[in-house]
């Protein structure tokens, strides 16, 4: 009959009295309430972030919209041959193209105007004019939010309409 070798059942290592032979493995509570104040932070940071991401897209499509308009204004001009305007509220926060409806700007977006000494219609409105031959009176449409800000310019004697972001400037 096969016998044993002695060392093939050997017992288990002597412990010292009250320590635990397999210690559990696991997070203890201040370690998981790290990590969960961690993940805080980021997801405060990470809303930050995207809410100025927007506030910015939307001043950029505003004055993306507002550069269309002032473009198909001075189009009409030139197809019709005869001189159509741009209106510019800015107590209404709102402009015109020609005789067409006031758009108006969303909710905490402020618009300015600069153009010429007899295009200021009142002290909150002003126009821009474009004629037949494809020129302007020129100026410069400001749209701000926040720190965010736009420029829509005019040129008076081409009648180009361009845009820049003048918040890198400021």
């Amino acid at each position: 009959m096969p016998t044993c070798a002695p060392h093939a059942l050997s017992p288990l290592p002597a412990t010292r009295a009250g320590a635990r032979v397999g210690a559990q493995r696991g997070f203890t509570l201040l370690e998981m309430l790290a990590v969960i104040l961690l993940i805080g932070i980021a997801a405060a940071a990470v809303a930050v972030s995207v809410t100025q991401g927007l506030a910015s897209a939307r001043v950029s499509a505003a004055s993306g919209e507002l550069a269309a308009a002032l473009r198909a204004t001075r189009t009409q001009a030139i197809v019709h041959g005869e001189e159509h305007t741009f209106e510019v509220d800015t107590r209404a926060n709102t402009y015109r193209a020609d005789r067409g409806e006031p758009v108006r700007l969303p909710s905490g977006m402020r618009i300015g105007i600069t153009s010429a000494r007899e295009d200021q219609v009142n002290d909150h409105t002003g126009r821009i004019r474009f004629f037949p031959d494809g020129s302007s009176t020129g100026g410069h449409v400001t749209l701000q939010r926040e720190r965010r800000q736009w420029q829509v310019n005019v040129s008076w004697l081409t009648g180009a309409v361009s845009v820049a972001d003048t918040s890198a400037s400021r």
